[in-house]
Parts: C-alpha cells; structure tokens; sequence
C-alpha cells in the first residue's frame, strides 16, 4: 500500500463521521430515489408524450450522461470552493432541476430539465464522497463507506414502490417533485452540520480543454450507442458521433499526458487495487445499470402489470441489499477483497441471468425471492468495489481519483441502460415482433449477464492481500517447504 499517514488531528471521530455519512446519504438517497422512481414511471411518460417506451431510455441516459460529462470537474470545484460550499449549490441545482422535470410536457422537454439535473448531480454525489473520504482516517473508510450507502440504499427500497403508487393513483410529474423537500432538507443539514473541507494547494488551474474534449468524447460516444440503429436519428449521424467522439477521446489523451493537472488523471489507473476497481466495476454496473431500466418495462409491458405491481415486485433487490449491508464489512475481514468479489461476482451473474426465466406463471414470491438474492450480491460486489478502489489511493490525490472514479461510474452505468435497450429492440428485429416479447426481453437479460460476467477474472487478478489494511484481512502466509536437493551433476 502508499504511504499516507492519517492525519489524526484533523480526521473526525466516530459520531462526526457518522452524522456526515448520513447527510451525505441524503443527496445519494435522493439520487437512488429518482432512478428508480423515474424507471418505474417511463411507461405512464411515454403515454404522455406520445413518444416509443424504448425511446424513453433517453430520460435516463440524459441524465447519467451530463452526470459523466460534469463529474471531471467535481473534484477541482471541491478543492478550490470548498466541498460543502460545492455539495450545498449541488444539491440546489439538482432540486431545481426535478421541478422543471416535473413541469416537462414534451420528451425534448423532459431530456433538458434532466440534463440540469444531471449538473447538480455530477457534483452533488462525488463531492459527498470526497468531503467524507478526505475527513476521516483511513483505518476507518470501511465503516464510513457502509455509513454512507446504507441510510442511500432506502432510496431504491422505497422508489419502486412509490413510482408505482404514485403512477397508477396521482401523476407521474410527482415523481420528481418528491425530491424538493428532501433536498431542502439536505441543504440545511449541510449548513449546520457539515464542517468545510478545501485543498486549494492541490487544485491547480481547472483543465477547461481537458474537460471539453473528454466531455465531447464521452456525450458523442454514447450518444451513438443509444442511436445506432433505433431509428433516432440517421445512422451516418451515428456514425459520426462515434468518430468524432473517437478522436476527442484520443485528443484528451495526448493532452493529458503534458498537462500538470489533468481533469481526469490516467496516472491513476497504475496504482493496481484503483484500476482494478474501475476495469472490473465497469463491466459489472454495466449489468447493475440495467437492471432497472429493463425489470419495469417487462412487467408491465410484457407482463401487462399495473405500475404499483411493478413497483412492489421490483424493490425486493433493494431489500435484499439493504438488509446485507452490515455483513460486507465483517464478510470483507474473513475472506478478503479477492475471493469476495469472486464469489460476489459470480453469483451477482448467476441471478441476474436467471431474470431471462421470468415468465408471468411465476408467483410473485418466486420473482421476489430472485431479484433479493441477485440484491444481496451485487450490494457487496458494490461496496468491495467503492471500498477497495481508494484503498492505496494516497489522500492529496482524493479529490482527482473520486472525480475518475465516479465519472467511469456513470459512464457505464449509463451505457448499461443503451446496452439494455438496444439488446431489445436488436431481438424485438430479429424476432420479427412489432413490440417485444417476453423471449425479447430474455435475450436482454441474458447480454448484460454475459458483459457482467466478465468482471469476475478480473477480479481475480488481484493481489491476495489487495485491500487489506483496509478491510482487517491478513492472508495466511504460504508456509515455505525446503526440498531435498537433488544429487549435484
């Protein structure tokens, strides 16, 4: 591991870093919250707007995208105005944002308000977790990092379920104006409870070219996987995207490398526990960025279920992580970061893919009993992956390593929802079906189970003692045996 002593005057104690990672919890509550409620709610969207329910991926990966294009910049605005002056204006203009959402009467409309809502977002979440990771010690990230994600995980709990009443009883335009108390809330905490954390000798000048061309090479990029083929736009103008954004992405890397202080530093990805986390998690959340983009929209439109059922189905993965996040630590301890995120990670795929099984004969409790196991594990694959990617992370490059972090967070996630769609609408082709069938959305299940599955030997390749100073766990010593010599030639 780096040498990074803790600096144990300025780190906070056990209550502090709690009541901080329960304020923070709140903007990650809020976020989860509006995913889930808003997949919930995509069917009753479309019917509002007239618009394909395939088409309303766009709300989701709108929104995830501007979050990808921002989040670069996050941690420069943390260090040079302060992470709760920054965390505070986030959560600000996320709030906003949700009311022009809920105000939208056209998916273009809708798209807009989502993309403000993205801004708040790329540094509302980041700069929490930075303001968190960079106060407290690093015996201690652990803990902090479950304090942190489990009072979030309601957000999920509570969101399906919620969309679907809301939906089926009121209107969908409540889904996002739920977020407005909660974040008022959020902001007075921040004022009262919240210390202030700056690191303005390590911000250097913000990297404006750097932060353009990496922005163009991600929005253009994806925006070409959402548009491929879907009949959005024409196909040479998704071409296009992917080469312009291509070459951006090339353009981002020769100037990374001369300039001091790069938005997204890619010296990062050679301290080994960090690159793994990001390779390996990449593959993984495009799985996990799925999953509630495609669950809502089988069970109502190939299921024919009511929005409230879909809801009530569709929180018990949430559930399931919730109710296990306490194990992680002590899990994490016995058996270290390697075998766990192995074994995380094979069965997280296991019970994705069985999704593709679903069939509108099950009972309910059967779905249920599928999607809190698959919660389960991919909750803990989660926080190995959040936990062990700071591990040897030295604290003065934080700030640089949660903005790359989270932006790879959201990238693939995003793309998971593409992936998902476009697997859709590829099978809905092939399949000859004018809307897709319960086979079609089988196949779907099963890609993104394949793309997750091939975070599992990645993991593998890490050190067996990867992670351990963070998480308690020590791995046994190979006992070394001294053979007999053979006779000398």
């Amino acid at each position: 591991m780096i040498d990074d002593e803790d600096d144990d005057r300025s780190a906070l104690t056990t209550r502090q870093m709690r009541i901080t990672a329960v304020i923070v919890a709140t903007a990650l509550f809020m976020q989860n919250l509006d995913s889930t409620i808003v997949a919930t709610a995509l069917p009753a969207m479309a019917k509002s707007f007239h618009a394909d329910p395939l088409h309303m991926s766009l709300a989701l990966t709108s929104y995830l995208l501007s979050l990808a294009v921002f989040i670069p910049a996050s941690g420069w605005f943390a260090d040079r105005f302060g992470s709760r002056t920054v965390f505070r204006a986030a959560i600000l203009i996320f709030t906003i944002g949700s009311v022009l959402c809920g105000l939208a009467h056209s998916l273009g409309e809708l798209i807009a308000a989502r993309i403000l809502q993205g801004v708040g977002g790329s540094m509302m979440v980041p700069v929490g977790r930075l303001l968190l990771l960079k106060s407290v010690r690093r015996r201690d990230m652990l803990a902090a990092t479950s304090w942190l994600t489990m009072p979030a995980l309601i957000g999920p709990i509570i969101g399906p379920p919620l969309g679907g009443f809301i939906v089926t009883y009121v209107s969908w335009r409540w889904t996002f104006d739920i977020n407005v108390p909660i974040g008022l809330i959020g902001i007075v905490a921040v004022s009262l409870f919240i210390r202030e954390v700056r690191d303005s000798e390590h911000a250097g000048r913000l990297d404006i070219i750097g932060l353009i061309l990496s922005g163009l090479a991600m929005a253009l990029v994806m925006a070409g996987i959402e548009t491929i083929g879907r009949g959005i736009i024409a196909v040479p103008w998704s071409l296009a995207c992917f080469a312009v954004g291509g070459a951006s992405g090339w353009a981002y890397w020769r100037h990374a490398q001369h300039h001091e202080h790069p938005v997204l530093d890619l010296t990062l990805m050679k301290i080994d526990t960090f690159a793994n986390s990001t390779i390996a998690g990449s593959f993984f959340r495009v799985l996990a960025g799925a999953m509630p983009f495609l669950l809502p929209l089988m069970l109502q439109l190939g299921f024919g279920e009511s929005a409230a059922k879909s809801g009530t189905v569709t929180f018990a993965a949430a559930i399931g992580a919730l109710a296990m996040k306490p194990l992680a630590q002590p899990i994490l301890r016995r058996f270290g970061f390697r075998i766990s995120m192995v074994g995380f990670g094979l069965l997280s795929v296991a019970f994705t893919a069985a999704c593709a099984a679903f069939r509108p004969s099950w009972p309910v409790l059967a779905l249920d009993a599928v999607l809190l196991i698959g919660g389960v594990f991919r909750s803990l694959q989660f926080t190995a992956f959040n936990t062990i990617a700071y591990a040897d992370v030295p604290r003065s490059r934080m700030s640089a390593a949660t903005s790359f972090y989270a932006t790879f967070q959201q990238i693939t996630i995003t793309l998971g929802i593409s992936i998902a769609a476009g697997s859709l609408e590829v099978a809905t082709a092939l399949s000859g079906h004018a809307a897709p069938s319960i086979a079609d959305y089988s196949w779907a299940f099963i890609i993104i189970s394949a793309i997750g599955l091939i975070s599992v030997p990645i993991c593998a390749r890490l050190a067996a003692e990867a992670g351990d100073d963070v998480s308690g766990h020590h791995a046994a010593p190979v006992p070394h045996i001294d053979l007999p010599s053979g006779p000398r030639q």
